[in-house]
């Protein structure tokens, strides 16, 4: 019998070797008040002993020119008006033998808003004539807008765009 508590204690012992001794850790719940006093807990804020100096600048505001009275009569201006005009393009309608003079003057009085049947016969037959007419001036857009409009009616009817160099 003592031969087995003495191994029982041996075994007890050598066990408790292996194992981690762990001891639980306790914290304490400090609380740092900043009061006058330490008696609370912890220190307090720390306050500064060299004041601080603040300097405030002000500055006068300059008085406004005043806008000068405009007569009601007087138009407002706000602006400088500094337009260019824009460069202006012919459109020319090339002559050719094989157009029907009904069909091009009345595909160029619906396309040109500017053109009568009058203007339309005389542009056609000096086309006819000379090669080439010019039928008005345009800003670009408008006299390849022209053009385009010309060259997909059907039959087409051919014309140019070259720019106003007056």
């Amino acid at each position: 019998m003592r031969q087995s508590i003495a191994l029982l204690l041996s075994c007890l012992a050598t066990s408790q070797a292996f194992t981690a001794n762990i001891t639980p850790v306790v914290r304490s719940n400090t609380r740092l008040f900043a009061g006058d006093s330490d008696k609370e807990g912890g220190a307090a804020i720390a306050k500064p002993k060299v004041g601080v100096k603040v300097e405030q600048i002000t500055k006068q505001k300059a008085k406004s020119v005043q806008k000068r009275k405009s007569k009601p009569s007087d138009p407002i201006n706000r602006r400088e008006d500094d337009f260019e005009d824009a460069p202006m393009f012919k459109v020319l309608l090339i002559g050719d033998e094989s157009y029907d003079q009904a069909h091009v003057i009345e595909r160029m009085c619906e396309l040109m808003d500017d053109m009568d049947e009058n203007q339309a016969a005389s542009i056609f037959k000096q086309a006819q004539a000379g090669g080439d007419a010019m039928c008005g001036k345009y800003p670009l857009e408008i006299a390849e807008l022209y053009k385009e409009q010309l060259v997909r009616s059907d039959p087409m009817i051919f014309s140019d765009v070259q720019e106003d160099k007056a």
